[in-house]
């Protein structure tokens, strides 16, 4: 009786290593039967030394697809016609995709069923296959890219004195049962397809753009050179009350860092869009993807409440010890404004699929409105340059920085203090200027 090929049946004249994407494609549809000793018609011509080549059948389903598929094969040798043909039976897997391992877990490498014919199936097909196996949370899927090196992980690990071996990428769920590397496991990796950009305005907006940077790599490293790049941005100035010297930087460390680990360890990842950093004159914006986790608002963030969106990622950085304990990030960012009386606050926002944090320059002084750009003398930059370096300057300072008489250095110091530009303080022969607090 001769047989046709249909979407549950496949037929070959011999055994190829080809058969190994007919098993997958099974595997990842709805199951079917490989007859191996039949012609293109359906007739039977039977397989020579039938027991030798069903062992190199077996051998290759178990060696050439991943993940392990042989619980949902069955290899027989059969007699018709009076000769040996090889059937090879293949349910529905339930570790779906199915993949040849040397392709990986790539169209390439991922077939399935289509009418006849085993057909490279699409990488939105292959996210939904491992999406119905593995869940919706993005961290514990299974990676479509399965190369990944660690290098600058595990030299964080190093650092504090930790390992990063099979057994801990398992443990923390950088790996799976089976030894796949999770999508946890690839944000982690030197291979991390998601970045970091930070863009530098002048003013405060987006007219005047003066510098940027992307950040890529292991989200570790990205945490770090991100910081690094932010802080010199974050300027320190010098101001006196008397004698007395204070140095403030514009925002607290702690804020960026806080807001920065925020940005990278409560994002959604399971978008493409880059974490967003825009640092303007008076204020520094960090914009992640994903709104609040659902079942949380606003005023329960402000309370501390937390609940990680990825749970996994804020355990290895936990064991990093780079988070203290969960749901304090924002309170510590709130806190460390109130070291300076200035009434300035940090900003929250969130919509459905973005969340806000700004953090306010603390020494930020708006230009005097009826300044004009080119209001600024000469001599007025050097008594500038001045105050920059010393914190402060006399009128006796000014007449020996600017080599005039008296007269005309309180008459320059005067005029900067009616622009806006200088702020006086202390009385007589103790009257100073510095820019305005």
């Amino acid at each position: 009786m001769r047989v046709h090929e249909n979407v549950h049946l496949e037929i070959k004249r011999e055994w190829t290593a080809d058969l190994k994407k007919e098993v997958v494609a099974f595997a990842n549809t709805q199951g079917g039967t490989i007859h191996v000793g039949l012609d293109d018609q359906g007739r039977v011509i039977g397989v020579e030394d039938a027991q030798q080549v069903l062992l190199q059948i077996t051998n290759m389903i178990r060696d050439a697809i991943r993940p392990d598929v042989t619980l949902f094969t069955d290899t027989a040798v059969e007699k018709r016609e009076g000769k040996q043909i090889i059937s090879i039976t293949v349910q529905r897997g339930a570790n779906r995709p199915y993949y040849i391992a040397e392709k990986g877990l790539k169209p390439s490498g991922v077939y399935v069923r289509q009418g006849s014919s085993s057909a490279p199936a699409s990488e939105s097909a292959i996210r939904r296959m491992i999406q119905e196996t593995d869940g919706d949370q993005y961290e514990n899927i299974r990676s479509l890219e399965q190369e990944l090196t660690f290098a600058d992980a595990a030299a964080e690990f190093q650092k504090r004195g930790l390992e990063l071996g099979e057994t801990q990428m398992k443990s923390l769920g950088l790996t799976s049962l089976e030894g796949l590397y999770t999508n946890l496991g690839r944000l982690l990796s030197d291979r991390c397809v998601h970045t970091v950009k930070a863009a530098v305005f002048s003013g405060t907006d987006k007219g005047v753009f003066s510098d940027r940077k992307e950040f890529a790599g292991s989200l570790l490293r990205q945490l770090t050179d991100t910081y690094t790049y932010l802080d010199l941005y974050n300027r320190t100035k010098a101001t006196f009350s008397g004698l007395e010297r204070q140095d403030y930087r514009d925002y607290p460390p702690d804020a960026i860092r806080e807001a920065l680990l925020n940005a990278i360890v409560h994002r959604e990842y399971s978008f493409s869009g880059s974490t967003l950093i825009n640092i303007y004159d008076d204020r520094m914006e960090f914009v992640s993807i994903g709104g609040l986790v659902a079942g949380l608002t606003m005023d329960d963030i402000m309370l501390g409440v937390s609940q990680a969106r990825n749970e996994r990622l804020a355990a290895v950085f936990y064991r990093l010890k780079l988070i203290e304990a969960y749901g304090t990030g924002i309170q510590k960012i709130f806190a460390s404004f109130k070291e300076k009386e200035n009434h300035l606050t940090p900003r929250l926002a969130c919509s459905e699929n973005a969340f806000l944090a700004v953090l306010p320059n603390r020494n930020y002084r708006p230009p005097a409105s009826s300044l004009a750009p080119t209001a600024i003398l000469p001599q007025e930059d050097r008594i500038m340059d001045y105050i920059a370096e010393h914190g402060s300057i006399s009128r006796t300072e000014a007449q020996i920085l600017l080599k005039i008489g008296q007269t005309m250095a309180g008459r320059n110091l005067r005029r900067m203090e009616a622009n806006g530009l200088l702020q006086v303080y202390g009385k007589g022969r103790n009257t100073r200027y510095q820019r305005p607090r």
